[in-house]
């Protein structure tokens, strides 16, 4: 009983002691904490109002904001009494072990860095990469946020980004479509080739310049085919491309040109009987 009443009062000692000091850090670090986030927010608006690139200044709002919490837990560790050189020595020896614990980490901050140096792709580009397709929503310290044709967000780490391959698909403002169509043996390909081109010539989306190609490029088992190949801008080039292929299908069946499908004929041949 009386060691409880001891243990008791050492507590109550440390609560009177220490108590207040600590309820105030807690308070300081929650205020700091916000007055940090709302200063990042700031800097970045100040970057967006200088015309600042977008991909630069989502980098450097998540490096400000990073950096001003830091600054904030090092403040309040001061204010508590902490002696910043002990604490400086063991955080050091602490960052070098977790530092070796998250190479991976620290290979996307390097990737971040050059991903802006370098600039690959920016904030509003369609990119291709490490097996993801998207629209680039945001570059931040250590990874980048793409957006999917079909609305889903993907987190792709900066390591993978700067040291493998990206297909960037905005970076030109045109980009040529590639159609190939079959026709049956029997139909006349000079026919349908003057269809394709009418199609083109009558389709907005497809530029002048450089002119479009149609020719027959190969004669398979089955079909005769028409490889067609044509310029739109990047905007364009998805839905050109799937309305080209609705519009050949129409005019073809209105035209009797028949698109052939793989077959195969098979010849049985009965044996004649053996005479008794």
């Amino acid at each position: 009983m009386k060691l409880l009443q001891i243990d008791l009062r050492w507590f109550g000692d440390l609560i009177q002691t220490h108590g207040w000091r600590f309820i105030g850090a807690v308070v300081l670090l929650i205020v700091g904490l916000w007055l940090a986030g709302k200063l990042s927010r700031i800097f970045y608006n100040v970057l967006e109002k200088r015309e600042i690139d977008p991909s630069l200044r989502s980098f450097l709002k998540s490096i400000v904001g990073v950096l001003l919490k830091v600054l904030v837990v090092f403040t309040i560790l001061a204010l508590v009494g902490v002696p910043m050189t002990s604490f400086i020595a063991v955080l050091g020896a602490v960052a070098f072990a977790i530092g070796l614990a998250l190479s991976g980490t620290l290979q996307n901050f390097a990737g971040g860095v050059l991903i802006l140096i370098i600039k690959p792709f920016k904030v509003g580009d369609f990119i291709e990469a490490q097996g993801f397709m998207g629209t680039v929503k945001d570059i931040q310290v250590f990874h980048t946020v793409l957006q999917t044709p079909d609305n889903v967000i993907i987190t792709v780490p900066n390591g993978g980004l700067s040291t493998g391959s990206v297909t960037n698909y905005s970076v030109n403002e045109t980009r040529r479509a590639q159609w190939v169509f079959g026709i049956a043996y029997g139909d006349n390909a000079g026919k349908a080739k003057a269809i394709l081109k009418k199609i083109l010539d009558d389709d907005p989306r497809v530029l002048k310049e450089p002119e479009h190609l149609i020719f027959l490029s190969e004669l398979n088992d089955s079909s005769v085919d028409i490889t067609v190949r044509a310029w739109a801008k990047a905007a364009d080039f998805w839905p050109l491309n799937f309305d080209i292929h609705e519009k050949v299908y129409e005019a073809f069946e209105k035209e009797g040109i028949n698109i052939p499908f793989p077959q195969m004929d098979v010849h049985l041949h009965q044996k004649a009987q053996a005479k008794n």
